[in-house]
């Protein structure tokens, strides 16, 4: 099996890479490296002994996408490449238009051209909003809070569509929840470009002394200690979902699944954690809400144990440790080569 990763050099996709080889999957990473760094590639050669190949292209460029998908056989195309924060979506909202839903549109019209017809989707928890109901299922109504959370579920609408039309697509969408961790041999981890839009890579700078304070957005959040509860997931299991989703896509028209623990920990919670493992203060001041944030969200993983046979098998200690071997051993990212 050769599978096409688009996003494959970045956080997520590199761990990607690392399972499906590891799996005895061939791999192509395209990217065009906006928020990754190409010693990414060198790092899962270290891993596995194996260098997945490079195409260094744009999603939204269907014609690069069409000479791509034609100079192999793939399988399947795993779909990662997008923009992701929920706070610049409210700022850039036509950037993350056009990179996230016209991006996908592309991918889908260069598959259906090429006849590749197996995808697995990066979508998010945040195309549910609000939560009526804790945990949430798959079924729970969808009413994203952000833009960002809007374009993946159009990119969800629009695969499920093209899923049905001529040629037709197997599509199985996977709403992520909190990725966070790294590989254990702390070769590749989470090094965003700049400041870090997510929590724990930036909990892993403040330790590190390269951010002097954590900012805690809000702290009169109804949950326990007022901060906001998410669903982390170890960034390894999250890979090992991608496999499963890979083995399971054929089957069916459209797929759509939750990739969580089902259990909440508070920001406060995940700074306590990360301070146990690391024996480092992580100073923190509390800052307002950020637009687009919501209280509280957590998964029911039922539907992945069900139909994929997966489930999440680390916990947030193990989350933290693995983040802190990450930054330990790269406290400039991958700048560090």
């Amino acid at each position: 099996m050769t599978v096409m990763i688009t996003g494959g050099a970045g956080f997520i996709g590199s761990h990607i890479c690392v399972e499906l080889i590891q799996a005895g999957r061939n791999v192509v990473v395209y990217d065009n490296f906006c928020n990754s760094h190409p010693e990414v590639i060198n790092r899962i050669r270290r891993i596995t002994g194996t260098a997945p190949e490079v195409v260094k292209g744009d999603v939204r460029d269907v014609e690069a996408l069409i000479s791509a998908l034609s100079a192999h056989r793939f399988s399947a195309v795993i779909h990662l490449a997008g923009l992701k924060s929920v706070a610049d979506s409210v700022t850039s909202s036509a950037e993350y238009y056009d990179c996230n839903v016209v991006g996908t549109l592309r991918l889908a019209q260069a598959m259906q051209q090429t006849g590749v017809r197996n995808i697995v989707f990066s979508s998010s928890a945040t195309v549910y909003g609000e939560p009526d109901v804790l945990p949430l299922r798959e079924d729970h109504k969808l009413a994203p809070f952000s833009p960002y959370g809007r374009t993946k579920l159009q990119a969800e609408e629009l695969l499920s569509d093209i899923a049905h039309s001529l040629p037709p697509l197997n599509v199985v969408i996977l709403r992520y929840f909190n990725p966070v961790g790294s590989h254990e041999s702390g070769l590749i981890g989470e090094d965003p470009n700049d400041v870090p839009n997510n929590l724990m890579p930036y909990i892993s700078r403040v330790a590190i002394g390269r951010l002097p304070v954590l900012n805690v957005f809000g702290n009169d959040y109804p949950t326990s200690d007022g901060t906001g509860i998410r669903d982390y997931v170890h960034v390894v299991d999250l890979a090992a979902g991608h496999v499963a989703a890979l083995d399971h896509v054929h089957k069916q028209k459209v797929l759509k699944v939750n990739l969580g623990t089902g259990r909440g920990t508070s920001v406060l919670e995940l700074v306590d954690a990360y301070t146990a493992v690391s024996g480092r203060t992580i100073p923190f001041a509390f800052a307002p809400r950020r637009a687009g944030d919501i209280a509280s969200y957590y998964a029911s993983g039922d539907v992945a144990e069900e139909t994929l046979g997966w489930r999440a098998r680390r916990d947030i200690s193990d989350m933290c440790r693995d983040a802190w071997n990450w930054q330990q051993k790269n406290p400039n990212g991958y700048l560090d080569q």
